[in-house]
């Protein structure tokens, strides 16, 4: 698995590590839980596995963000639910969203006792999704790849906010999604300006791969190809 991972970083160039996460049922006996003190968001979490560190969550560990609760299934304690219609409301107010678009918004189908994340080669717990920050001509292999895999069907969903409500919409369809990143997402995380995520479905993983080094031959082969035509154009000038 582990050299799986390292092929899959090599062959795209990623700045940081792909990574995995599971809503599990139950308390990961091979994880320590989070220690790391309240977070803004649960995206945090992603920039802490995406540096090397493994950990679970528990749903308390998410209410600082009522969106990214309400994409994982999390209840927000009864003193604190009125924040998740309350930052809904501002959201809609200041027309960062349409109200049209809430219902629309992906979730978890049950809340999870608890959020595990690791980066991908651990064998600690099952991925549901796997996570990859990447611009935009890694996004293009992954995309290339994800098709030959069958887990795009010639598109993929992708939207920009909220960035956490990929991982429901990954582990439920199956199917990768594309978030450019939210506004949310760009304040908390140290994503780059020129990265945006792609979610994998953690089922389909190994299938990806093996896909995605297959399109690494092809387009090297046909950057090849390219080349030699640029340069057929070039020493005509």
């Amino acid at each position: 698995m582990v050299e799986r991972v390292t092929r899959v970083k090599e062959i795209l160039g990623l700045r940081r590590l792909p990574i995995k996460i599971g809503f599990l049922d139950a308390l990961p006996p091979r994880l320590a839980r989070w220690s790391g003190g309240p977070v803004a968001a649960g995206c945090v979490f992603w920039d802490r596995a995406m540096e090397g560190k493994s950990f679970y969550t528990l749903p308390a560990d998410h209410w600082n963000c009522a969106i990214g609760s309400h994409t994982h299934k999390i209840s927000l304690p009864a003193d604190r639910a009125n924040e998740l219609p309350s930052t809904i409301g501002f959201m809609v107010e200041t027309r960062y969203l349409d109200a049209a678009e809430v219902p629309g918004i992906p979730t978890l189908d049950r809340p999870p006792a608890a959020v595990a994340y690791a980066p991908a080669a651990s064998d600690a717990f099952k991925a549901d999704v796997v996570l990859v920050a990447v611009n935009a001509a890694q996004a293009t292999l992954v995309f290339e790849a994800a098709l030959k895999a069958g887990i795009a069907n010639g598109s993929a969903t992708a939207s920009s906010r909220p960035s956490c409500a990929i991982l429901p919409a990954s582990a439920k369809t199956e199917l990768i999604t594309i978030s450019f990143g939210c506004k949310g997402n760009r304040t908390f995380t140290t994503v780059g300006d020129d990265e945006m995520y792609v979610a994998i479905p953690g089922a389909r993983w190994d299938d990806f791969v093996e896909r995605l080094i297959e399109v690494q031959r092809s387009n090297l082969t046909m950057g090849n190809y390219y080349q030699a035509q640029a340069a057929k154009f070039s020493a005509a000038k």
